[in-house]
């Protein structure tokens, strides 16, 4: 067979890496727990319809279907399905097919592989995992959880700091604030306004403001108001007062301008109490979905801001409706792929072995290997992680094969007479062998399992 030709866009870990993703993911989940987020997993395909509501993603979408289809066969859109490309949509309908089965709010968190049809290039894929929590009302929704759920994804992440994550930013804005803001200075086509500040990072201000001029019916002064607002950001109250000032001073003075303030604030003196310097008020921060109704949530990695936003959200009111019922929410989802990816590109944090075993078990002859089994057993049954050597070559070949993997201990039975009161242990990385009781004896706590740690760090 000819060596195969690696699909770019699927990430494949080795097992190193992927005790690493699993370390993140366990972190987040705890996090998410802590705070009392249950766990749901939905299915991988939706109605392909229901996946294209969201018009700007039509060419991301992979359908599915059978290999063996009838050729002629023309099947409508509504029968066709798709792989999920997020995690939201999914969620929209599993609350609406569940209502009446689920206590409101309802405070989820979900982790799974999504499928999205973009180019591949650093820290973006096709195949990636994402990790979502969302609060979900029936009919309404407090604005509290506008605050809360950006402070449980900043517990989450700096939790991820003692192995090496570099400090996060949350940046945060409120759609009110930018809507009351465009309409107070007179611009109503306020989704293009957006659309085109959310372009400012990756364009720059001069390119934006033709862009509002040409696409958003701005004129030259509303358009500089409008980059004048976006350059707003801070950790503290004064970032309302400077929008306040400048609202002020262009004539913008709108109802939804000042209740969103109002919101944005409460936003910035929670986060000082329980998250300082992780939120920042940014008035930049657009998002380009349009179903965003209240808070928006980009976050970046610091010193790697150049790999875009690993974590966003933001709060929506319209996103599932059964005709009857809203069910508004707030919700953030981390690109844990995306994450991952570049912890282990940039060597910032490492495994301290690739594999669960902490011990190996030598086997003296392959007519004793039962000896070894049990002995294996027994550890095992304590909690230890262990494995047989395969073969029954000289110890010192078994100890470099234990060596190979990273296993940090290896186990010699003593003689069958013994009944196991010989047996040795030896700690391969310092040449220390000892006595050991297979009843008692257990490696060190920071050995029993591997560690994800910084890489600078010795242990």
């Amino acid at each position: 067979m000819a060596r195969p030709t690696p699909l770019s866009g699927f990430p494949e870990w080795l097992p190193e890496g992927r005790i690493v993703e699993q370390h993140v993911l366990d972190v987040l989940r705890r996090t998410f727990e802590l705070h009392g987020f249950a766990g749901i997993e939905t299915r991988a395909v939706e109605p392909l319809d229901q996946l294209l509501r969201k018009g700007e993603t039509s060419k991301e979408v992979y359908v599915l279907r059978r290999l063996q289809e009838d050729p002629d066969a023309t099947p409508e859109r509504a029968g066709q399905l798709g792989l999920h490309f997020d995690l939201t949509v999914p969620f929209a309908r599993y609350v609406l097919e569940n209502a009446g089965h689920l206590a409101f709010p309802f405070r989820r968190y979900q982790i799974q592989k999504v499928w999205r049809g973009e180019r591949p290039q650093d820290g973006r894929f096709r195949e990636f995992v994402q990790a979502d929590i969302d609060v979900v009302g029936a009919g309404a929704l407090p604005y509290h959880y506008e605050v809360e759920l950006p402070l449980v994804m900043a517990e989450a992440l700096t939790a991820l700091r003692e192995i090496g994550l570099p400090p996060v930013r949350i940046l945060v804005n409120n759609r009110k604030v930018a809507e009351g803001f465009y309409r107070g200075i007179g611009l109503d086509d306020v989704e293009g306004v957006l659309r085109s500040i959310d372009k400012l990072d990756k364009i720059g201000a001069d390119a934006v403001a033709e862009l509002l001029v040409a696409e958003a019916g701005a004129s030259e002064e509303q358009a500089r108001a409008c980059l004048r607002l976006a350059g707003i950001s801070g950790t503290d109250e004064d970032v309302v007062d400077r929008v306040l000032e400048l609202a002020a001073e262009v004539g913008a003075r709108h109802a939804l301008l000042d209740e969103g303030l109002g919101e944005l604030g409460q936003l910035v003196r929670a986060a000082q109490d329980r998250a300082p310097g992780v939120v920042v008020a940014d008035l930049k921060i657009a998002r380009g979905l349009d179903y965003y109704t209240g808070s928006v949530y980009e976050t970046v990695l610091v010193g790697h801001e150049q790999l875009g936003s690993i974590c966003s959200g933001g709060r929506y009111d319209t996103l599932a409706s059964d005709g009857a019922t809203t069910y508004p929410g707030v919700g953030l989802s981390i690109g844990v792929s995306r994450l991952v990816s570049r912890l282990l590109g940039a060597g910032l944090v490492r495994a301290t072995r690739s594999v669960p075993s902490a011990v190996l078990v030598a086997v003296s002859s392959e007519e004793d290997r039962h000896r070894s089994d049990a002995v294996a057993t027994a550890l095992r049954a304590r909690g230890i992680p262990v494995e047989v050597a395969p073969s029954a070559a000289k110890f010192g070949k078994q100890i470099r094969h234990a060596d190979r993997r990273g296993i940090p201990f290896v186990w010699f039975p003593g003689p069958a007479e013994a009944g196991g009161a010989a047996d040795e242990v030896k700690d391969i990385r310092s040449g220390d062998q000892v006595a050991a009781d297979v009843a008692t004896w257990s490696p060190p706590a920071e050995d029993l399992h591997p560690r994800v740690v910084a890489a600078s760090s010795e242990g």
